[in-house]
């Protein structure tokens, strides 16, 4: 097919600078290109008319109608069109070929879309076409508008926010803030991508750090979540140590660090094993309770070195505010994270171990709330993977952290944190072992500490074993590594002064360097007496001699009890003279006795408090003792409840008090019958040495306490040695 062009006319030419010639061109006519006649010097080619097609006048008319309707649809979806050009196509509806060819003229059309309207002929299809590119023209404009409209809102949006963060920009340069709290603001942002945040975590750290950008750093709302922002940060969410689990080098290190507490090692490895194989350490909580020194402390410490982990220690000893441990609502001012929180910042790990230090001294308060309440969330396995502290208000998971608890006594431990624990007793050491640890461990630390580490000095085993017994009365450690460390710093004064200093230090000597013996043995120390009992308890320091002294003064029947005892042991001493007064009779005790004197107990060292039922044989023989006239041995302590019946019931801590008994000298002890495999646990050396007898009813225990002798009130004392002597003898030679 042949081209179609157009013949017109030049109207004008017009140089312009730069080389430039303006052209207007008025067309004419649609012709048909036939030939080229020739190029050079210009194009001439042959070309015939065309006979344009009007078509039908109805079809034509209605097209027309369309073309203007679109027209103006167009004008007002677009402002670009104006109401002359809708004008002029008016005017020209009476020829259809050169109204379609305006349309075309108006509309933005491509090259191909012009070339395809000027090779139409036909009026009615030219007319159509017209139609149809003015209709493809609104759709665009339509779209067109509606991102416009749409970009426009954003341009303005973000325009606003623009000039309001120029203007505060401005206004903090005026006020010399910018560059500094920006810096601020980088640094912040630069810690939270290295902390490799995720979730709601950096969600909530982002939020703050918008925030921020918008406070003057001058006020206090700017300083709180400035704070805010570095807790969350300091917190180690996703930081843990590569820790593994070798049970041979638990046992290693456990036996290096630590001699004796056998039992307790024995735990912590069948513990260790379990983690191993499970992969986790989300057992139950391991509570060391023991008197002080014993060495809980460094238990926990030898663990964490054992499991390649982070140690830290937290003591709540005292601590009576819940906001210590689940800490302050951001709301409060100086509010800060909790005690758990915080120890994790400090040690930089997800999952150290944390040592919770006197967990038996918590305090309660009907304000600042109930710790043992708060600490159930931290130590129940259930419970703490979403541990949630008050100023953080985002869940931590604790169950990656390896708890270890300490306390000294079990009994102060609330019931339902003592069930989430598992409870190892460390009752204390014996001599022998005390003499082990400081060959090993006390002395060649403390002549390294003191700088005497590569001079001659020996402390004999006797000497060693003499302050054990005169010098320290304790289960632990800690007083019998303070008179060690007494005589190796009064050496090292003697030698820095350029004296010469013994080389040894013997029995002979070792007054020289701590003075007389604080304690002497109490079987040497006293006589029997009427109505003085040795009894045993446990107190927060270990088992305890609990000395029982009986008086009867002329009265009306009154009982007097003093030594700051607690209700359980008020009631004992109820008991127990409720029952002595039933077996009068059969103890020789006139029954006027108890209408015409006053029965006075007393319980010395009265400055420190005492509780609970072990006492009660104890009483109960020394009651026995002042209304019978009847001496009690002094080489014998006992410990045991009693019922109104006679008998002898249970008690606990049976290890801390036979260990009691043989640091003070004593050589038998009482035990109820009920806790005669309790007796299995104490030391060799310690059984040894010691007679332990079961008893079941007060009966037998008056049988073996009393002196067999029955003596007046106004006997001498020297009497009453004499007829223990004699007892003693004739025991002896029947054997």
């Amino acid at each position: 097919m042949l081209g179609i062009g157009v013949v017109g006319r030049l109207v004008s030419k017009l140089n312009l600078p730069g080389d430039v010639l303006q052209v207007v061109f008025q067309g004419i006519r649609r012709v048909r290109y036939v030939h080229m006649v020739e190029v050079d010097p210009f194009y001439r080619a042959e070309v015939s008319g065309i006979n344009e097609n009007p078509g039908n006048i109805g079809a034509v008319s209605r097209l027309l109608v369309d073309a203007l309707n679109a027209f103006s649809k167009l004008m007002e979806i677009n402002r670009y069109y104006q109401e002359e050009e809708l004008n002029v196509l008016k005017m020209n509806t009476e020829d259809p070929g050169i109204f379609s060819d305006l349309i075309c003229l108006y509309l933005n059309l491509s090259y191909d879309e012009r070339k395809l309207v000027i090779n139409t002929p036909d009026h009615p299809k030219r007319l159509a076409l017209a139609v149809r590119y003015i209709e493809e023209t609104i759709q665009r404009a339509i779209i067109g508008k509606e991102t416009t409209d749409r970009t426009q809102v954003v341009i303005e949006e973000g325009q606003r926010e623009f000039y309001l963060r120029q203007q505060l920009q401005t206004i903090k340069q005026m006020l010399g803030e910018g560059d500094e709290q920006e810096a601020e603001i980088k640094a912040l942002e630069d810690r939270m991508k290295q902390a490799r945040l995720e979730g709601d975590i950096r969600e909530t750290v982002e939020a703050q750090l918008d925030r921020l950008r918008l406070l003057a750093p001058v006020s206090q709302e700017y300083q709180v979540t400035h704070n805010y922002i570095d807790q969350i940060l300091d917190v180690p969410w996703n930081v843990e140590t590569q820790s593994d689990v070798d049970i041979q080098t638990v046992r290693d290190v456990l036996d290096q660090d630590h001699y004796g507490l056998e039992e307790a090692k024995e735990r912590i490895i069948e513990y260790m094993a379990v983690a191993k194989f499970t992969g986790n350490m989300t057992g139950p909580i391991l509570c060391f309770v023991g008197p002080p020194g014993t060495g809980k402390t460094s238990l926990g410490q030898s663990i964490a070195r054992a499991v390649d982990r982070k140690f830290i220690r937290m003591s709540v000893g005292g601590v009576r505010d819940e906001a210590e441990i689940r800490g302050h609502r951001r709301t409060y001012v100086g509010a800060m994270p909790g005690k758990i929180i915080q120890s994790l910042q400090r040690i930089g790990a997800c999952n150290p171990v944390l040592m919770i230090d006197e967990i038996d001294k918590m305090g309660a308060h009907p304000i600042t709330g109930d710790l043992a309440s708060a600490m159930l969330e931290v130590l129940d396995p259930e419970q703490n993977t979403s541990f949630t502290d008050h100023y953080l208000s985002l869940p931590f998971d604790l169950s990656r952290v390896l708890f270890v608890a300490t306390a000294n006594t079990l009994y102060d431990i609330p019931e339902p944190l003592r069930d989430r624990m598992e409870v190892i007793a460390i009752p204390g050491y014996t001599e022998e072992e005390k003499l082990e640890i400081s060959r090993r461990h006390l002395i060649p630390k403390l002549m390294k500490q003191h700088g005497l580490d590569d001079q001659p000095l020996q402390i004999t085993d006797a000497a060693v074993l003499r302050i054990i017994r005169e010098y320290t009365r304790e289960p632990g450690l800690r007083n019998f590594g303070r008179r060690l460390e007494t005589v190796i710093r009064k050496i090292a004064v003697i030698r820095s002064s350029g004296d010469k200093a013994p080389a040894h230090i013997e029995l002979e000597n070792l007054p020289d360097y701590l003075g007389p013996p604080l304690f002497i043995p109490t079987t040497e120390d006293r006589s029997p007496e009427v109505g003085v009992v040795n009894g045993l308890g446990v107190t927060g320091s270990g088992g305890q001699l609990l000395m029982i002294e009986a008086l009867r003064i002329p009265g009306n029947g009154q009982l007097i009890i003093t030594g700051q005892l607690g209700e359980v042991m008020r009631e004992s001493v109820l008991a127990a003279k409720s029952y002595i007064q039933s077996q009068a009779r059969t103890l020789n005790i006139p029954p006027e006795m108890f209408d015409k004197y006053n029965i006075h107990l007393h319980f010395p060292e009265g400055a420190i408090p005492k509780d609970g039922p072990s006492a009660g044989i104890a009483i109960a023989t020394a009651i026995a003792s002042l209304l019978s006239d009847r001496p009690v041995r002094t080489d014998i302590a006992m410990t045991g409840e009693i019922t109104l019946r006679g008998r002898v019931l249970a008690v606990g801590g049976i290890k801390d008090k036979v260990l009691a008994a043989h640091r003070a000298g004593i050589k038998t002890v009482l035990v109820p019958k009920q806790n005669e495999n309790d007796l299995a646990n104490i030391p060799d050396t310690v059984r040894d040495s010691i007679c332990c007898i079961p008893v079941e009813s007060i009966d037998e225990v008056l049988k073996e306490s009393f002196i067999d002798v029955v003596v007046p009130q106004d006997t001498s004392i020297e009497r009453i040695v004499q007829a223990e002597r004699e007892r003693s003898a004739a025991k002896e030679q029947s054997e």
